[in-house]
């Protein structure tokens, strides 16, 4: 069984951003899915929460049309 790598807390992340403006904490060693776009660099997954923690304070989609 191979570990999963959204929960290696020493793991290096992204932070992806999608068309409705929602966020995703990513492992940097995945490919970033289509749809979804690089919003901060690869970081320590503690500075990636807190950049989603900062920016992604209404949890609804943003209605891809905006």
């Amino acid at each position: 069984m191979s570990a999963n790598p959204f929960d290696d807390a020493e793991a290096r992340f992204l932070v992806l951003t999608n068309e409705h403006d929602q966020h995703s904490l990513w492992p940097a060693t995945v490919t970033v899915p289509a749809g979804w776009s690089v919003a901060l660099a690869e970081s320590a997954r503690d500075e990636c929460v807190r950049y989603v923690e900062r920016n992604w304070t209404d949890l609804r989609p943003r209605e891809a049309s905006r």
